[in-house]
């Protein structure tokens, strides 16, 4: 939960509500609201600053990550040029044709991203137009979000697989969409292309 992750990060690194407050550009009560969850939607922009001060990714922020060590994001050794590849579908999968389109310049560890299409992962924070970027595995742990090709084309969701039962849960983050369910035979049209490791988002 964002929240306990705010609280804990900041007491290790020992920081105050008002420090922290200062240095995001908003009140020390705003920030207590964070904490205790008051607040569950918290702008981007804030987070991106939130993230900043406590020294790790919007993503591990978030609960994306689960490593405590200090993230290349937050080192600053020099951007680097991200290949940017077609749309990824929130909503319905859409065609995408493997072709990068344009460049991203970042610190993420990533080796390509993606611009985010729809609502369906708002509840992850990640919004329509949104960039993705995608760490190359082929492997997920379940509940991760991954960029996945069905049969040519692409979606990004949370990941769920049960090998006892032969089957995969590509799982929505907007209560307003059903999961993809996918069983036995038709496992062999899914590939896991890797894991959403950060998001970039414009100022909302």
């Amino acid at each position: 939960m964002i929240a306990n992750k705010i609280r804990e990060l900041r007491k290790k690194k020992r920081l105050t509500l008002d420090e922290v407050a200062e240095a995001v550009g908003t009140s020390k009560q705003t920030i207590h609201r964070y904490e205790n969850g008051v607040i569950a939607n918290i702008p981007h922009d804030k987070i991106e600053k939130l993230a900043e001060i406590l020294s790790v990714s919007p993503s591990m922020l978030m609960g994306w990550e689960e490593s405590d060590a200090e993230p290349e994001y937050t080192k600053r050794h020099g951007a680097k040029r991200v290949k940017m590849m077609g749309s990824v579908s929130h909503g319905e999968p859409i065609y995408d044709d493997d072709e990068y389109v344009d460049f991203i310049n970042s610190g993420v560890d990533a080796d390509f991203c993606l611009r985010a299409s729809g609502d369906s992962m708002v509840g992850a924070r990640i919004y329509d137009g949104d960039v993705v970027f995608i760490k190359k595995q082929k492997t997920v742990d379940n509940g991760e979000i991954a960029a996945v090709i069905i049969d040519d084309t692409a979606t990004l969701k949370r990941v769920y697989y049960y090998p006892d039962e032969e089957k995969l849960i590509l799982s929505p983050e907007n209560p307003k969409y059903a999961p993809f369910v996918y069983i036995h035979e038709e496992l062999s049209k899914i590939k896991i292309m890797g894991k959403a490791v950060a998001f970039q988002s414009a100022v909302r």
